[in-house]
């Protein structure tokens, strides 16, 4: 065990580094780029701002652009070069592409992700603060993926083949085939005031007046701006895990000591709560950290968007679309070290769980 830990956090060293570096370069092509923001925010006004631009240098570092001349962006032409050349020297752009990646990966191993270019604050204490709205997405998600696939899943492998089976498996392959985006409109038009009913509120986490309620109206409060989206995440969420649930079980209903146990007379609940459930949950259960990771970071993106609720889907999208790679690339660092970490946990679960299972002698 502490041979396989040792090597998978050495491995997590130069997976890290890979990831950031492709990153980076594929940013290198990424057309509009942070000076080219600024250039478009200040056309026409450059002459007035230049005093404040030169006397707000920075010291944040990011992959894009380039330091020679202003006819390699657009929006340049009529400005002043020194201009060009201190708005690139503020992004950090002052520098060659390969001086850049290293200092910023010299910078993040320290915990050092900089400030952010259109938000002002540090990347660390923006992230910490959209955090909660994303962790409560992904709990409750995951909470009801679990309550739900778990039953269903059970249910399908006792009634294997049956009409039961069959329906509700074409239920979960059409849940599975829409996109929780469109899931997630279609409940804002018939549920949040769109065109038919008014029953949740349209945005945000909390009402205004959250502060001045006391404490169970705060809680309501919260769980009634919460259905809509987590119902968005979930409808195409529990597919996987209850196909797996329902597989798991069958392969262990067909193993022999089930075969023997119904000899001895037991009934068929005793056998399946009593010894089938306790073996065919380990794998659902050991991949729990890998599920709500999952639904955390890639699932309640666009939900967080369509439902305007502040959390790290929101800022990440607003990161984009503003160039601010501090925000993208602090995220982009801090999310994989979570990914790794988290798998890591995974495969210690399905060791603790199933003495079977043996990583170390697995050639990595």
């Amino acid at each position: 065990m502490i041979a396989y830990l040792i090597r998978r956090l050495l491995l997590m060293i130069p997976t890290l580094f890979g990831i950031m570096l492709i990153n980076f370069i594929v940013v290198q092509f990424a057309p509009g780029g942070p000076v080219e923001q600024t250039l478009a925010q200040l056309k026409g006004t450059a002459v007035s701002a230049t005093a404040n631009i030169t006397g707000s240098g920075s010291d944040t570092l990011a992959p894009a652009g380039g330091s020679s001349g202003a006819s390699k962006y657009r929006g340049a032409r009529g400005l002043d070069p020194a201009f060009i050349k201190e708005i690139e020297r503020m992004y950090g752009f002052d520098k060659p592409a390969p001086e850049r990646f290293w200092l910023m990966i010299k910078s993040y191993l320290t915990l050092d992700f900089g400030r952010s270019w259109f938000k002002g604050g540090k990347v660390v204490d923006l992230i910490f603060d959209k955090l909660p709205v994303s962790i409560s997405l992904g709990l409750w998600t995951t909470l009801l993926v679990y309550l739900i696939s778990i039953p269903l899943g059970i249910a399908k492998a006792v009634r294997d083949g049956s009409a039961f089976d069959i329906w509700s498996s074409t239920a979960l392959i059409i849940g599975v085939a829409i996109p929780s985006f469109l899931f997630a409109i279609l409940l804002v038009v018939v549920f949040a005031g769109g065109s038919y009913l008014h029953w949740f509120p349209l945005r945000g986490l909390v009402s205004q007046t959250w502060d001045t309620m006391s404490v169970l109206h705060k809680i309501l409060d919260y769980l009634w701006h919460m259905v809509l989206p987590v119902t968005a995440m979930v409808v195409g969420s529990f597919a996987g895990l209850s196909f797996l649930t329902k597989n798991s079980f069958i392969d262990q209903i067909n193993q022999q000591y089930v075969v023997t146990a119904r000899a001895k007379g037991a009934s068929e609940r005793r056998v399946l709560y009593g010894h089938v459930f306790r073996n065919a949950m380990l794998i659902v259960i050991a991949g729990f950290p890998g599920t709500f990771i999952g639904i955390l970071f890639t699932g309640s993106v666009l939900i967080e968007i369509i439902f305007s609720l502040d959390g790290l889907g929101l800022l990440g999208y607003e990161a984009i679309q503003n160039r601010d790679y501090p925000i993208v690339f602090g995220t982009l660092f801090i999310f994989t070290l979570i990914g790794m970490f988290t798998q890591l946990i995974s495969d210690i679960m399905y060791m603790l769980i199933d003495p079977r299972i043996d990583f170390e002698a697995r050639a990595l």
